[in-house]
């Protein structure tokens, strides 16, 4: 009992005793006096070990505290120390190449970060007043983003998706390839694995050694069977790394966050056990704003040479788009990249459906100096041919394919060559730019010249493969 006494000497007294139940992860602390939502909590339990909790509801009579990590042998004896701020991770030039769980604790084996600067993981959403426009295309090397869905420096540009789709290796393979063209040595990721199960960590764990992505990246992976707390913070705690290594160290950070659907589970989870009045599917009321707090920490400051770009992956239940957490994460995000289970089932990775996806901040990335100055006229130019070749298949369905005009079957032709060259392409295919491009022009090839409507003339002398050489 050393370690107690230690600890009661140092605080004089601040440690208090009172617990009058544990009940799971949950503790209900009396006579505690005034504490604040969100607290961080101190609790050495008879056995000497130092656990840490969270402050999730207070009221005269007494303190809901959630206990973080290992709860096995705590009792009602124990000593809680409420600290009197939120938790705080110290964040340093150390983080980068380390992995950590949703605590910040290492499990890579190597000792915490000790030395650097402690910052609580609430944060702040950027002022609208002191952002920036984004405008810098970022490079992940999957062409279906790329060409026709950019991501550009400072967005948040979200991933919708459905339970049993490669979800999780999109999310490895753009961590593994992303780059600011030309700022490869300013580019880190940070990577927030959310209520993942312990196959899907060590997949993650796996894919970031075995490449060595993990050099230029912070790793934290909130597993299954943590307590749901955690997954409130993890999100939380990353884009604090992030804010440090943009705003304080000037680098441009992809921050990825997987999966948001957990988050917002944990989220109603947490709101349920505190007695609250439910919304809409059961959902808080207050999500939308909660959700807002997380997505808006990202962008660019005027002024910082750093950047925070935001990529949240979630899992539409049941595959809803007007499900309250695709719905809401689309009203404060720019744009979405959807995946397609029928795009899955035919064999092609990555199943990103580019019709009903958007990146309302692509144009702004894009063009002479940033890609290419055909790249705006090209994304259109084939948008327009798939959307016409998704409605020649949906027609050959009906009346067979000799029953189609020829030129219907020619943009059926080119639906087919979009999914299978364009889209498709390697878990370990990393295509520049300019290879996605010239893919573009191989397909557009298939169709009449006088078809290419959407691009100026002396683009098509340029570049159709027709008119060169």
């Amino acid at each position: 009992m050393s370690k107690i006494y230690d600890l009661i000497k140092e605080h004089q007294g601040k440690w208090l005793k009172g617990v009058r139940e544990i009940k799971g992860s949950l503790m209900y602390v009396e006579n505690v006096g005034e504490v604040g939502y969100d607290e961080e909590v101190r609790i050495i339990g008879v056995d000497e070990k130092e656990r840490v909790g969270r402050v999730l509801e207070t009221s005269q009579e007494e303190v809901v505290v959630q206990i973080l990590g290992d709860r096995a042998g705590l009792t009602i004896d124990c000593l809680v120390y409420f600290t009197g701020t939120t938790f705080k991770i110290t964040v340093s030039e150390e983080v980068l190449g380390r992995m950590f769980n949703g605590r910040f604790e290492p499990i890579d084996g190597l000792p915490p970060i000790t030395f650097g600067e402690r910052r609580e993981i609430i944060g702040e959403p950027i002022n609208p007043v002191a952002r920036e426009y984004p405008h810098d295309f970022i490079q992940t090397g999957i062409s279906a983003i790329d060409g026709s869905l950019s991501l550009v420096r400072g967005q948040k540009l979200p991933i919708f998706s459905i339970s049993g789709l490669p979800h999780n290796m999109l999310a490895a393979q753009i961590a593994r390839q992303a780059t600011v063209r030309g700022k490869e040595e300013e580019f880190a990721v940070v990577f927030a694995g959310i209520g993942l199960r312990s196959a899907e960590a060590e997949y993650f764990i796996k894919e970031f050694t075995r490449s060595g992505a993990i050099e230029r990246s912070v790793v934290i992976l909130n597993l299954a069977e943590d307590p749901a707390v955690e997954r409130l913070m993890t999100p939380r705690i990353a884009l604090t790394v992030a804010e440090y290594l943009a705003f304080d160290l000037e680098m441009h950070v992809l921050v990825i966050l997987t999966d948001m659907t957990n988050y917002c589970e944990a989220l109603r989870e947490m709101s349920a056990a505190r007695g609250e009045i439910p919304g809409r599917m059961g959902y808080p009321g207050y999500m939308y704003s909660d959700l807002a707090t997380i997505y808006e920490r990202a962008g660019i400051i005027k002024g910082k040479k750093g950047s925070i770009t935001l990529l949240p992956i979630l899992t539409m239940p049941g595959g809803d788009l007007r499900h309250p957490i695709p719905d809401l994460t689309g009203y404060i995000t720019e744009g979405q990249i959807i995946l397609s289970q029928e795009l899955h089932a035919r064999g092609i990775y990555p199943p990103i459906n580019v019709l009903p996806s958007l990146s309302r901040l692509m144009k702004a990335g894009i063009g002479p100096g940033k890609t290419r100055e055909d790249h705006k006229y090209v994304a259109e130019q084939l948008y327009d041919f798939y959307s016409r070749g998704i409605k020649a298949r949906d027609l050959a369905r009906i009346v067979g394919e000799v029953g189609l005009s020829p030129r219907m079957r020619r943009f059926l032709k080119f639906a087919d060559e979009f999914e299978n060259k364009y889209v498709k392409q390697g878990v370990y295919e990393n295509r520049s730019i300019e290879e996605t491009l010239k893919i573009a022009w191989e397909i557009l090839a298939l169709l009449p010249e006088e078809e290419l409507i959407r691009i100026p003339r002396h683009i098509i002398s340029k570049y159709h493969l027709g008119r060169r050489g």
